[in-house]
């Protein structure tokens, strides 16, 4: 805010300018270490000259421009069966998506503007498999990577079973989405004010499935 009254011509805080030039201003910023116990601080206080009235800061608004400087990609797909193979009617799928700083998370940025600086950190929350049959698989964890080890058992966390051939399909496939949504949690540095953003991304695979054939003895 505007210092009032304002210093005395010649003093320090004019940074060399005259009264009239401009005016001097005091920023107090809220701080809070919870881990510490501490909430409800003050910062010391920052006094400046400036020609102009600063612009007001929006925190929320450095939080997007965190979100921004991020690379979040959408799920880097694991399934089984494989794309370019063919799963079976009644078998289990197991889906996975990869754990990397850009397609999970965690994933880290900041942004700064007047003083004020906000780091967000932005990590998967939850991943909604389209299947391409008319069902949907949410998963809250990147799901399990197949091994042929685990034989036929179904995934423990993040599988589907498909009940239809997908030969009446587009292509003869069926078109599976992952829609991975991430939340980002945000916080000006030093404390004080929080929020959270949320943002979507999406990558699909192909799956060709087929009706088993019985085996004539």
């Amino acid at each position: 805010m505007k210092d009032d009254p304002q210093p005395p011509a010649g003093s320090s805080l004019w940074e060399g300018h005259s009264p009239g030039d401009g005016a001097v201003y005091t920023r107090i910023c809220p701080v809070a270490d919870v881990a510490a116990g501490i909430v409800g601080m003050m910062a010391p206080p920052q006094t400046f000259w400036s020609a102009t009235p600063p612009a007001k800061v929006d925190p929320a608004q450095l939080a997007q421009e965190a979100l921004d400087k991020m690379t979040l990609l959408g799920p880097r797909i694991d399934i089984n069966p494989k794309p370019g193979g063919k799963g079976l009617v009644g078998m289990p799928v197991w889906m996975a998506a990869d754990t990397s700083q850009t397609t999970w998370g965690p994933n880290s940025a900041s942004a700064s503007a007047g003083g004020v600086t906000v780091t967000a950190t932005a990590k998967v929350s939850k991943v909604v498999w389209d299947m391409g049959d008319g069902t949907s698989v949410t998963c809250t964890s990147p799901g399990t990577v197949y091994q042929k080890s685990f034989g036929l058992k179904a995934s423990p966390d993040c599988g589907h079973v498909y009940t239809q051939p997908s030969d009446q399909q587009q292509g003869g496939k069926y078109r599976v989405t992952a829609t991975s949504t991430w939340t980002v949690n945000w916080q000006v540095n030093g404390g004080g004010e929080t929020g959270t953003l949320t943002a979507v991304r999406q990558s699909g695979v192909q799956l060709t499935i087929v009706q088993s054939q019985a085996v004539n003895s």
